[in-house]
């Protein structure tokens, strides 16, 4: 098997874990979302430890903690990062998995916006023509809803902030992961301690199989990442572009059929608007494609970072 095709299957993995996200995360209510990001960050940080220490993989650390600046950077990641994972689990425990999907269908037309304000890249008037397209959708969905999706606007937000910061950073997924979780593992103790010592706390206090779930969440968030990583080294930037559309179908696919969360056709034809705008982004890259040639080194493409 060539390493482009193995590179296809690990991010294929990737994206369809990714994608059924919804029913762990189902799994571990009653935990609030809170509880959950907070075992999440802390058992990232456990397991994450065991593969560095496996791999004898430490040296980064003092690369990062003789550096300010680098290690502001991936404070402010862990900041965004955390918005994004609490925003994603609020979203799914509270019956709205269709419009977490909508969060991670427009992130590739924030990622463009971003570029463009922040950036200052030039955009194609092919990819204006998509963001436009994804502005009307946005507005349609907001009539339909009687309110700003903001689930879905806060999801796609906080990832491209996130990938804007991780762009300028230059830690492989395993060890950004793990000095991200750290950063947040302090106030995610404190969290858990006071819940605990308040008698609200879930963990623990259910069944053995939802303990188990909730120390599960450190594999469940690093294991796909490093398929996406091992995905990365292989897969041209556009192969990687295409296969992130994956996570959100499953999700959406997840909302309507094992959820049986509402569609109307006002919210129908606004994603319709997203799937066209995105069409237009992918078709546009599709025929800029870069001649073939060896897939970069570099393991992060930024515009499709694993955002759960």
């Amino acid at each position: 098997m060539s390493e482009e095709r193995r590179g296809y299957l690990y991010g294929l993995a990737a994206y369809v874990i990714w994608g059924f996200f919804p029913i762990y995360f189902k799994l571990l209510r009653p935990a609030g979302a809170l509880e959950i990001l907070a075992h999440r960050v802390i058992w990232s940080v456990v397991f994450v430890s065991l593969v560095l220490t496996a791999l004898r993989n430490w040296r980064f650390l003092a690369r990062v903690l003789r550096s300010p600046r680098l290690f502001g950077g991936i404070s402010l990641a862990a900041v965004l990062i955390a918005i994004n994972w609490g925003t994603y689990i609020y979203g799914v425990n509270s019956s709205r998995v269709v419009e977490t999907a909508l969060g991670y269908f427009i992130t590739p037309l924030v990622l463009v916006l971003l570029g463009v304000t922040v950036q200052r890249e030039r955009l194609r008037p092919w990819q204006w023509a998509a963001v436009a397209v994804g502005g009307i959708a946005v507005v349609v969905l907001t009539v339909d809803y009687g309110r700003l999706p903001y689930i879905a606007l806060l999801l796609a937000c906080s990832f491209g902030s996130y990938s804007l910061v991780k762009k300028r950073l230059s830690l492989p997924p395993a060890e950004g992961l793990f000095i991200e979780s750290a950063v947040l593992a302090l106030p995610a103790l404190v969290y858990v301690g006071w819940l605990t010592a308040a008698g609200d706390a879930k963990f623990g206090h259910e069944s053995v199989l939802h303990t188990s779930l909730m120390i599960f969440a450190g594999v469940a968030t690093a294991v796909p990442l490093m398929l996406f990583a091992a995905a990365a080294n292989r897969v041209p930037m556009v192969g990687i572009g295409i296969l992130q559309y994956v996570a959100p179908i499953l999700q959406l696919a997840c909302g309507l059929f094992l959820f049986h969360e509402p569609m109307p056709p006002a919210r129908l034809a606004g994603f319709a608007l997203v799937w066209i705008a995105l069409i237009i982004f992918t078709v546009d890259a599709l025929r800029r494609r870069p001649a073939p040639g060896p897939a970069p080194a570099s393991a992060e493409p930024v515009a499709a970072l694993p955002p759960r």
